[in-house]
């Protein structure tokens, strides 16, 4: 049989294995848990999409409508947010690892500045949260509480004046470094140059217990994710990961640090994205970006308008099936190893390329899994630590380790030059 004939086939056998919808008391008990409990994400990318997609042009976007419609469609609007059962998101003040000093700092400004557009523009849907009670506060008036977290210590720009002045702008957390090794912190995807944390490593630490904003140990190595757990003096979190056990990929965090995590209190929150989920979808997506770099085509177009040579790639290359089960995987795999309380939510959406599990491609995803978990027998309880409780218990010691350390001078220091 010929691939073309045997594609569509795997196709229907793949459409054979999705999960049934839940049914309706199913559905029932899922709305009822995230109404008392809505979820808290950890990582969403709207700002940046909204800057590269849409020339940063907030107030033309109509976060109103359903965006997946748009010509440079979007993964979060307010509709999805509402059937999601959101409650609280963590916005990334993303920028590239490619844009350091000065310039990182200005955009990192910038895109704070879109954050707090998008809040303002919308006051009926969302309002601004620094702490844990603001975020139960606004969540009980049926907003969505927005955070803020940075994507990359590039950002600081090697001075811990410019992470105060951020904490001063609304930044809950930081992700110590994105895809780039830093002179004081490694990258889980490239080489280390600090082999875990630096001196000055420490003192980022060291000034974000003391400040109160949360060490985000997603992109990192395995070295540095090590030393930060034995410096810190408060809870953790890796923002949007998953576990290294169920899809072996550097980014995922591996058992022995899981168990880590949550000896400090920290919690790992799951990402949708595919290839953080499924090892057949992660080569399937390297061949198809091969194929598109050998064509010099672009390969990251996932819901949108795809170059005919990477439909026709596609008809013969059936995309792996990745559905609300893969993230069930990993959610349990972590609460397994960790402990249910040290296990969170955090989609990635419009920072995973427009791509998602089956029926997953957007904000408005979290109850189907949610579902899934009822299926596998967890107790209202557990699920509502999962939506937030979790989360929200890792936000509460970081600001009672910072209340500790109110008395302590900051630290001047800043990084050698990178």
């Amino acid at each position: 049989m010929s691939m073309p004939i045997l594609a569509p086939l795997l196709l229907l056998a793949g459409q054979a294995q999705l999960p049934p919808p839940p049914d309706a008391a199913t559905q029932r008990r899922v709305d009822k848990v995230l109404s008392r409990a809505p979820v808290i994400d950890g990582h969403n990318d709207l700002p940046w999409e909204l800057r590269t997609a849409h020339g940063a042009r907030v107030e033309a976007v109509d976060l109103r409508r359903d965006t997946a419609a748009l010509d440079n469609p979007l993964q979060t609007d307010i509709p999805r947010l509402r059937r999601g059962k959101v409650g609280g998101q963590f916005w990334s003040v993303y920028i590239p690892s490619s844009m350091t000093g000065p310039k990182a700092v200005e955009a990192t400004i910038e895109q704070i500045d879109i954050v707090h557009r998008i809040v303002r523009r919308y006051p009926e849907a969302f309002a601004m949260a620094r702490t844990a009670a603001d975020v139960r506060r606004i969540a009980r008036q049926g907003k969505v509480a927005s955070l803020i977290g940075i994507e990359g210590g590039h950002q600081i720009d090697g001075r811990l004046s410019v992470l105060r002045a951020f904490r001063d702008l609304g930044v809950g957390y930081m992700t110590l470094t994105h895809s780039k090794s830093l002179s004081w912190a490694d990258s889980a995807t490239d080489a280390p140059r600090a082999n875990g944390l630096s001196p000055f490593g420490r003192q980022v630490i060291a000034e974000m217990n003391r400040i109160g904003m949360i060490v985000d140990v997603s992109h990192v190595s395995d070295a540095t994710m090590a030393a930060v757990l034995d410096v810190t003096q408060a809870p953790v979190i890796a923002s949007h990961s998953s576990a290294r056990a169920v899809a072996d990929r550097t980014r995922n965090v591996p058992d022995a640090l899981l168990r880590r995590i949550a000896d400090n209190g920290g919690v790992v929150m799951i990402n949708f994205y595919p290839a953080f989920l499924s090892m057949a979808w992660s080569e399937w997506d390297r061949a198809r970006t091969a194929f598109a770099r050998e064509r010099g085509l672009p390969a990251d177009l996932y819901g949108r308008e795809t170059p005919a040579a990477i439909v026709e790639w596609e008809r013969s290359h059936p995309e792996p099936l990745v559905t609300v089960r893969d993230v069930a995987d990993h959610v349990e795999h972590v609460a397994r190893v960790a402990g249910r309380g040290h296990v969170g939510l955090g989609g990635d959406f419009d920072g995973i390329s427009g791509t998602g599990p089956v029926q997953m491609k957007g904000v408005d995803a979290y109850p189907l899994l949610f579902a899934e978990l009822v299926r596998r027998g967890w107790s209202d309880a557990d699920l509502a630590g999962l939506a937030q409780g979790n989360i929200l218990r890792v936000m509460e010691r970081v600001e009672a380790v910072a209340r500790g350390l109110a008395g302590t001078p900051p630290i001047d220091a800043t990084a050698p030059e990178e």
